[in-house]
């Protein structure tokens, strides 16, 4: 017995010995060779959806409420359409703009080590918080309340301290002016966290706010450009239309050299086809367009192409994100961003139709995570969401970060060597053998995956702990990180100062503009 498991120990030590290492938002695997991939579409497929993209974009274009774009459209190519607002877009033109648009994009954070840049080299992924979020699921006690500048900031702590998710979103808020809520809700999260952030602005007047707080956060306007630590999203308002204040977004965007999210939002059976491949088309195009209006209007911005989907349910007219057919959308929609154009890609990648972290979550979730992650996304948002993208939960973030890990993990192309294989080993293996004492167990058993959150126990240590679950973990997580976030220290007093005054500023100026009706677009 004793000469055989030195035998073992010694074909053992042949095995290529793999150092395991944390993988997350910031350290890429040590083996690098892509991500398995999954697709609905085949080479004809997808070319066919392209070629009607162009079709539409070509005969019946878009609308474009932004006059001076309008005009540079037009300049660039495009043709006046039937109505006043409608340029048509010609196929030469919407080529050149995808096939000249930077396909990667480097999001920075105040950090150099809170940096991403996509496409990732070892083939995986990063994650976002959620957006659209108008209620906050508090971990303390678990109520439900409007999400308010308190909570963004604990949003900020927990967002801050996990280490799957990438970059932090700004939500919506209440408790401040209706038409300045975006401007408090920046100022705040820029202020707590050293991770990038997403901008999204809620009106144009609160534009030029946004991006002055970015320029002084990031120390000025030439180091914002050289280290954009914000991206913009910019949402087409569907069916093929673009409101002022989204394509004047592009405009400064590009001016200040932040990076682009490309954002659609198809419903089916409301604002697209009720079919997941006439969505698809639908997101394509309005992607396509966004895309060529940044090739034109501020060249040389990277862009994200971000199709968000949702299907209506036909009985109740909610909205969904997490069924079977938005699942089906989102992976095609990713794969003919991806693989059909090359450009980066941004979806919910998280998130569910329920308005409780519940079992229910958990499956959705799951299956809305691998679903995009095998059709090549390099962003999955929706981190926290809960109800459709209209709640976040801290507790489901934390949950969130676990799924995501377990899905960086999943992907990691397997090595299928000698060495991996155990082929000495297992070819010579004896009647009643094992490999508990195999070299070659010692060598990986390290780079197994462990789980933080989720249990591995049995019943009796399940009873012995009070039947303490994955939930109570999480929960105890996000709390521990709200309370140890560091109060200061993100922004020096200088910067605090200064970005106080532009929210000042923004309550007047904007809040005097909405005293007089007609001046002031809230979306």
């Amino acid at each position: 017995m004793k000469q055989r498991s030195t035998k073992l120990r010694r074909r053992g030590r042949r095995a290529v010995k793999q150092i395991s290492q944390p993988v997350d938002a910031f350290t890429a695997a040590v083996a690098a060779g892509g991500r398995p991939s999954f697709g609905f579409l085949n080479t004809a497929a997808m070319d066919k959806i392209k070629r009607r993209s162009f079709d539409l974009l070509a005969d019946h274009g878009i609308i474009v409420i932004h006059p001076e774009a309008r005009i540079a459209l037009q300049k660039a190519g495009a043709k006046q359409g039937r109505d006043a607002d409608r340029v048509r877009l010609p196929r030469g033109l919407v080529e050149t703009a995808a096939k000249v648009t930077p396909k990667a994009v480097s999001l920075y954070g105040k950090n150099q080590g809170l940096s991403v840049h996509l496409p990732r080299e070892d083939g995986g992924f990063i994650m976002r918080t959620g957006t659209g979020a108008h209620g906050y699921v508090d971990p303390r006690d678990a109520d439900y309340r409007n999400l308010d500048l308190k909570a963004v900031r604990e949003i900020g702590a927990v967002a801050s301290g996990l280490d799957q998710i990438g970059f932090i979103a700004h939500p919506f808020v209440h408790g401040v002016p209706e038409v300045t809520a975006d401007i408090h809700s920046f100022a705040t999260m820029v202020a707590h966290t050293h991770k990038h952030c997403l901008v999204q602005p809620y009106g144009k007047e609160t534009i030029e706010f946004l991006m002055e707080i970015a320029v002084i956060a990031a120390g000025g306007e030439n180091t914002l450009r050289q280290r954009p630590l914000a991206s913009c999203i910019t949402c087409s308002f569907t069916p093929l239309e673009f409101k002022y204040m989204d394509t004047e977004v592009i405009i400064q965007a590009g001016r200040h050299g932040l990076p682009l999210h490309a954002c659609t939002l198809p419903s089916a059976g409301g604002t697209a086809p009720l079919t997941p491949v006439g969505m698809v088309l639908m997101a394509t195009a309005e992607i396509l367009a966004m895309v060529t209006m940044a090739h034109v209007l501020a060249p040389g911005t990277p862009v994200i192409a971000t199709p968000l989907m949702f299907t209506l349910d036909m009985r109740t007219g909610s909205a969904l994100q997490s069924c079977p057919e938005s699942l089906q959308a989102a992976s095609m929609a990713i794969q003919v961003m991806k693989q059909g154009f090359g450009l980066p890609t941004h979806t919910y990648g998280s998130g569910s139709d329920t308005p409780d972290g519940d079992v229910q979550s958990m499956a959705e979730r799951a299956m809305l995570g691998q679903a995009v992650v095998l059709s090549g996304a390099d962003i999955l948002g929706g981190v926290g969401q809960l109800e459709c993208a209209t709640v976040f939960s801290p507790v489901q973030a934390v949950l969130d970060n676990e799924i995501g890990a377990m899905l960086r993990r999943f992907i990691q192309m397997p090595q299928v060597s000698d060495g991996d294989l155990n082929w000495q080993e297992i070819s010579n293996i004896r009647a009643g053998g094992h490999f508990l004492d195999s070299s070659h167990t010692l060598n990986f058993c390290r780079d197994q995956y462990i789980p933080q959150m989720f249990l591995r126990q049995g019943r009796d240590d399940y009873e012995a702990s009070d039947r303490r679950t994955a939930f109570d973990q999480a929960r105890e997580k996000s709390l521990d990180l709200i309370r140890n976030a560091p109060p200061d220290g993100v922004l020096n007093e200088g910067q605090k100062a200064a970005i106080a005054k532009v929210v000042a500023d923004g309550d007047r100026l904007v809040l005097g503009r909405a005293a007089r009706p007609g001046t002031v677009d809230v979306i």
